[in-house]
This record gives structure tokens, sequence and C-alpha cells, in this order.
């Protein structure tokens, strides 16, 4: 299997890039994390600038048709420098949106970057379970109304619309409807989240069911093993320049042998990773069996979380005891690795559903 990027997938993995190092560097970054809104409205700008709104969807409505495999540039980036803009909310709304009639009404303003959507599915004591849908949708006329409740919704706080699931006479379904007022709050990773509670709001109701969000819930599974990827390579590289410059009895502490087997066992786990991280975005993209991406996407997140967890341990501990403050970037890391080990199921969750396949 080739792991290389085509030209133009490297060439726009390689503009992303500058664009993030030049004006998304750690400290604007926190700046960002600060604010009220705890995004960039600037960022999201050029991000839409850049094609990245578009990638995944069809070019009659403004997009490029790109799959997961032309995303994984663009999320290894966004990996490296924790990107806390919703991106892969609005990717994953959209694509449900994109099935159904109102496609052309929604999805040309997602592409412009000026329609951000947030994806509404899981509910308190769910643990990962798709079918665990409690919120009920009940027809109302043309339209439908929506009662429940949806937990801990990244980037639901700058969402314009929500795509959201609900238990319909025949079964889940998926909805879109005006976004809530609701109480953000940041996630342990510094993402803006909140929990959603529906009293009859009206909603349209999508194409697609039970099948569609499982097959979205994979594909942003494959695209999160390649944000982690980006967020290990950062991880390595930060670590491997600490070890060559923090000295200790008058040599740099990369010279000790020891810590030198225990770089070269992270780099190894971080082209694990993003080789499994390859396979679940190709998988995802071919228009095969359900179970074929399913174990696909599960092996992938087994291993994406056991090398998230030795990456990020060992480069705090090689970082001593500043690699847990709040002035270095790779305590963020840390954080964006440990909750990426357990996003769309940890690895229990998926060694149980690579079993059953």
């Amino acid at each position: 299997m080739n792991f290389d990027y085509n030209e133009e997938q490297q060439l726009l993995s390689d503009s992303v890039r500058r664009f993030l190092g030049k004006d998304y560097d750690f400290e604007a970054r926190r700046k960002i994390v600060a604010s009220d809104a705890g995004w960039s409205p600037a960022a999201w700008k050029t991000f839409a600038e850049l094609g990245l709104t578009g990638l995944p969807f069809a070019s009659e409505h403004g997009g490029f048709g790109g799959g997961a495999v032309d995303l994984m540039g663009v999320m290894e980036a966004f990996g490296e420098a924790l990107v806390v803009e919703p991106y892969l909310p609005t990717l994953m709304g959209g694509l449900a949106v994109a099935r159904s009639p109102l496609a052309g009404s929604i999805l040309p303003g997602v592409v412009e970057g000026k329609t951000k959507l947030a994806f509404a599915h899981a509910e308190k004591g769910a643990r990962y379970d798709l079918a665990a849908v409690t919120t009920r949708a009940r027809k109302a006329g043309e339209d439908w109304t929506i009662e429940g409740e949806k937990a801990a919704v990244i980037g639901a706080p700058m969402a314009d619309k929500l795509v959201l699931s609900a238990r319909t006479g025949d079964g889940v379904a998926l909805f879109v409807t005006e976004n809530l007022n609701c109480k953000a709050y940041r996630t342990l990773d510094e993402m803006r989240a909140c929990d959603l509670v529906f009293k009859g709001e009206r909603a349209q109701r999508l194409e697609g069911g039970l099948a569609l969000v499982e097959e979205l819930a994979d594909f942003a599974a494959a695209l999160v093993c390649a944000e982690a990827v980006g967020a290990m390579k950062f991880a390595c590289d930060a670590t491997l320049e600490y070890l060559k410059t923090r000295r200790q009895f008058g040599v740099p502490i990369g010279t000790f042998q020891a810590l030198q087997h225990r770089m070269v066992d992270m780099f190894i786990a971080q082209e694990q990773a993003r080789s499994m991280a390859c396979l679940a975005c190709s998988k995802v993209d071919q228009t095969g069996e359900r179970k074929e991406r399913a174990r696909a996407v599960s092996a992938a997140k087994i291993k994406i979380a056991d090398s998230a967890r030795h990456i990020s341990q060992e480069s705090v501990q090689l970082h001593g005891g500043m690699g847990m403050s709040e002035e270095l970037k790779i305590s963020h890391t840390f954080r964006r690795l440990t909750v990426m080990a357990g996003q769309f199921g940890d690895a229990d969750h998926h060694l149980a559903r690579f079993a059953a396949f």
C-alpha cells in the first residue's frame, strides 16, 4: 500500500501547514482558546479560502468531491497545531445533509464558510452505542418536533445549524434544525461544547438513519486517527528537540542511550499509527461492505489509542516536570491525544466491535 500523498494532496497539506505555522502558532492558539468565542472567525475564513470547508462535498454545491484520504494531510496539520475550530463537526453535519434535498440550500453556505454545523448524536449513558437514542421526533405538519437531550456536542456553541439523530416510529432518523441557546463549556482538550435540551423545537427530516450515522461515525473516527497522527508527530519532534538541547552532567541528555531507545520507540509508534490511519481512511473512501470498513476503522482506533497513550506519556516524562506546565505546548498535546484516544469509541469499545465482525 502506498502511504505517500499525491501531488495535489501534498500541495494542500503544505498550504495548510504554512498558514498554521504563520498565523496559528501556540501563542495565537492560546489567545483563541481564552477568548469568549473559543474559536477564530479569521482562521475559519482562511479555511474556506483554502477550500477546506468544501473538500468532501460535491462540485454541484461548490465543493471538490474529495474523500477521507484527501483530508488526511489537513487533519494531520490540524493535529500538529491543535486547531480548536469546529471543522470535523461541520463536515459530519454537511455529509449528513448532502444526501438530502436540503443539500442545495445548506451546503453552499458550508462550502463558503458562512454556515457552521454541529452533529448531535451522543446521549448520556450511551457508552458509544450508536443505537442508544432516546430523543424522540414527532410529525408536526410538514416538519417534525424534537424532544430529548444530547450530550457533549462539540462545536454546538458556534454552530448555525444542528444535525441531530432522533427516534421515530420507524427507527432512528436524522434531522436538521436551527441552533439552540446553550451554555458552552470547554472540554479537556480546549474545544467548545454544550449539552442540548430539545423541548418541541421544529426540525426537517433528512435522508438516512442509523446506517448513515454509523457511516459518518466511521468517517469521523478515521479522520480523528489522522489528526492524532499529527499530534503525535509534534510530540515526537518537540521531545527530540528537547533532548538535543537539555543538558545534564555537561552533555545533552539525548546522548544517553536509555533515552535514545525511548525516543526510537515513540517514532516507531507514530509510524505504526500513521499506517493504520491511512488504512482506515482508504477503507472509508471505498464503497465496499460495512464489515471491511468497520474492521479497518476499529483496528486503527485500537492502535491509535495505544500509540496516543504511549507517545503522550513518554513526551511528558522526557520533558520532566515542565512537561505538565500550562506554558508548554506538549501538555496541551497530551490532553488532545488523551481525548482522541476515546473519541468515537475507546480501545475497549473497538476491540469488542472488531471481534464482533
